[in-house]
């Protein structure tokens, strides 16, 4: 007598029945158009043709320690610790003659001042060591040096270098995402969505632009709107001002305390 196959019990048809796929979330996409972007960027040029960093430096040497030093601090406190450093040491091979400790006593006020001050003196062995005593031109060799991420790395190439990089801060990464200008979850992201919609002629600057704004005018706790001189695009649904206030010329004195 032939025997009957058997028929899968329920449980093992559920076993082998591939799992449902969740839906991929597509990342948010800018609330701006082009149009609005050109226009953002353009009263942010106008306000202020050439934005300066502010950090104290008197070279490219000295730009890169300054950066370095600034990781979780703030550029007024690191601004008060380096005139003296840099005096002493305003080159690589200064810096390593200097040492260590001299360099930890130097800017024992700035947070996490032990750390830094071994990230600055092995940096400046490896640019003496590597480059010839030069800072780099190039990502990838900025980036193997102690102490310097993405971000550092981006302002040095912008600074110094004239590149058109976007280092995200935290005030870039605040805007961006209270704005709905260029939504991201983490820096990098925010960097990318920055770099594909803000039009050519103002990517070298914008990075300025946006730390500035988010400084002095969009702050954290208490953002100035009335101060502001996009509240007219602005998309932010908590805003409390809907007319543009007139271009001025960014910092303090102009613009208000500022939100580190």
């Amino acid at each position: 007598m032939a025997t009957r196959p058997k028929t899968p019990t329920s449980k093992t048809a559920a076993a082998k029945k591939p799992a449902a796929k969740r839906p991929t979330k597509k990342p948010a996409r800018s609330l701006y158009s082009a149009a609005e972007i050109e226009a953002l960027f353009r009263r942010f040029a106008e306000a202020e043709p050439e934005p300066k960093g502010e950090l104290y430096a008197l070279n490219t040497f000295t730009l890169l320690v300054a950066v370095v030093l600034s990781a979780q601090a703030t550029d007024a406190g690191v601004n008060k610790a380096t005139p003296e450093l840099f005096r002493l040491a305003d080159t690589p091979e200064k810096m390593v003659a200097l040492g260590e400790d001299r360099i930890r006593d130097l800017i024992k006020t700035i947070g996490l001042f032990k750390t830094k001050a071994k990230n600055v003196f092995l940096l400046s062995q490896l640019l003496v060591e590597r480059h010839g005593g030069e800072v780099p031109a190039d990502r990838e060799a900025l980036q193997a040096l102690p102490g310097v991420g993405r971000k550092t790395a981006n302002v040095v190439l912008n600074i110094a270098f004239g590149q058109p990089t976007i280092a995200v801060d935290t005030h870039i990464f605040r805007l961006a995402n209270r704005l709905g200008l260029a939504p991201g979850k983490t820096p990098e992201e925010v960097e990318k969505r920055l770099e594909a919609l803000i039009p050519e002629p103002y990517v070298r600057h914008s990075h300025h632009w946006l730390i500035l704004h988010g400084r002095y005018v969009c702050k954290a706790r208490k953002p100035e709107c009335e101060r502001c001189l996009i509240s007219d695009l602005c998309k932010w649904p908590e805003k409390t001002a809907d007319h543009p206030a007139m271009p001025v010329a960014f910092g303090a004195a102009a613009v208000g305390e500022r939100d580190d």
